[in-house]
């Protein structure tokens, strides 16, 4: 039995990269097509098979977001995983190639470890979509409920499909998911197809027999007439104690897994006016479920991972001690903030703030104090800041705020707001209040003294420099 070997179309006008790329990619076992530019994409996709496309987003005669929308937008290749590459700046390219779907965005110049691990996870990703797919071609109802599933990439948004899909298709009103452990007296409804809105929903456990007895046993419980099984006849005592109606007809409480650990019940209830549910109606769920959990793994991984790389992302670009930018994370913000400054011809303030005497400060009250200071002026900055700003330590005491689309004098304005603001703060542990004043130099884009972000940087210094020279607790521009 021979074993397919992954082909990746490669469309990029940079020849010398786009050789270096098939190189490393071939390297590593996979089949590889390149071609110069993406004018004759098309036709390369009908002619041949593909298992992922790298797709250049800046090329000379074709726009490369356009052709991204112009595949997801064709039903023969609307499952084909792309991955955009670009030397556009990372927040701009990203957002906007996975608004037309292309699965993941890496830039140049990329880093082969990086590149090698994202293309493994998107292969595997289509391919096992591609073998999902396969498995349940046969069965329509079964393939558009899992199509909407796997199209889906948060778990809530799987439960909400799972219990309208089943419900319609079995004609029941009553279709929830309740996330439970065996042993426990409470679950959470995080689905229900009678209450579209319900979403967390705590619920005892101790009032729902058929809910226990499946989480408990592994069993999938069915009850085809409510009124007469013996399941329920605590809980009918009850009812008719209560002077209430049965609340539905039959049910089906199904016992399901995640990571092989058991994590809740598929709950699937009729009323009088449904028809009474049976064992062919439990073939059904148990097809949908298990197909379904794939799904949900996924899912929780993604959401895992996601969160996981927001956590090394923030760890990566924040400040350990003040929990800002740190110097590396300014570069990028001031580069991004002067593209677009000059592409949309609006104005960028930048402001450099010291503590005066710091080194005093240190001297009296000890290095411990001093960090606590720089924490405290570092929460009063991201306090005053508006959400466009960027708030940034750039080295010892030294901090930088970046005020984009504002004015001299609101640069001005915003620069006395924080100066007695520092002056009126009481600094330091508490009981020992230490006073603080700092200086503060603004520069402005555009200027003719700023040509980049280091010019920017370097103007608001000389600033500070002044400010600092004429007394201190001030600012200058």
């Amino acid at each position: 039995m021979t074993t397919h070997t992954p082909k990746i179309l490669v469309a990029d006008d940079d020849q010398a990269l786009s050789r270096t790329l098939s190189w490393i990619l071939r390297e590593n076992g996979y089949d590889v097509v390149a071609i110069p530019g993406g004018e004759h994409l098309f036709e390369h996709l009908a002619a041949d098979k593909f298992d992922l496309l790298l797709l250049d987003i800046m090329m000379p005669k074709v726009d490369g977001l356009q052709l991204l929308q112009r595949v997801k937008t064709d039903p023969r290749y609307r499952d084909l995983p792309v991955l955009m590459i670009s030397s556009m700046p990372p927040e701009e390219a990203t957002v906007r190639s996975l608004g037309l779907g292309a699965s993941d965005f890496i830039p140049k110049p990329f880093r082969v470890r990086e590149l090698l691990a994202r293309v493994r996870a998107h292969m595997k990703v289509g391919r096992e979509l591609h073998e999902a797919k396969a498995e349940v071609r046969s069965r329509t109802e079964m393939l558009d409920i899992l199509h909407e599933v796997t199209s889906s990439l948060k778990p809530d948004e799987i439960f909400q499909i799972l219990v309208r899909r089943v419900a319609q298709a079995l004609r029941i009103s009553r279709c929830s998911i309740i996330l439970a452990t065996p042993h426990e007296s409470t679950g959470t409804v995080v689905a229900a197809y009678e209450n579209p809105k319900l979403q967390s929903l705590g619920i005892d456990l101790r009032r729902y027999p058929e809910l226990r007895h499946a989480l408990e046993s592994g069993e999938v419980v069915l009850v085809q007439d409510v009124a007469s099984d013996p399941l329920y006849e605590d809980v009918r005592t009850e009812w008719e104690g209560q002077g209430r109606d049965l609340p539905c007809r039959s049910a089906i409480a199904m016992r399901f897994s995640l990571k092989d650990q058991p994590a809740g019940v598929f709950f699937l209830r009729s009323t009088s006016e449904d028809p009474p549910l049976t064992a062919a109606d439990v073939q059904f769920a148990e097809q949908v479920i298990t197909a379904a959990v794939a799904a949900l793994e996924k899912a929780y991984d993604l959401e895992s991972a996601v969160t996981g790389q927001e956590k090394l992302r923030h760890l990566a670009e924040t400040d350990p001690l003040t929990n800002t930018y740190n110097r590396r994370a300014l570069t990028e913000k001031l580069e991004q903030e002067m593209d677009r400054a000059a592409r949309y011809a609006t104005l960028l303030t930048c402001m450099m703030i010291d503590i005066d005497n710091f080194k005093q400060i240190n001297d009296t009250h000890g290095h411990l104090v001093g960090d606590v200071i720089l924490r405290q002026l570092a929460a009063l900055l991201k306090r005053e800041q508006r959400s466009p700003d960027v708030v940034a330590r750039y080295g010892g005491e030294e901090f930088v705020v970046l005020l984009p689309e504002t004015s001299i004098t609101e640069s001005r304005n915003f620069a006395e707001r924080i100066l007695k603001r520092v002056a009126s703060y009481d600094f330091g542990e508490p009981g020992t209040p230490v006073h603080v004043t700092i200086s503060i130099g603004l520069a402005s884009y555009p200027n003719e003294k700023v040509t980049d972000g280091n010019s920017l940087l370097q103007l608001a210094d000389n600033h500070l420099y002044r400010a600092k020279s004429e007394g201190r607790n001030r600012f200058r521009d």
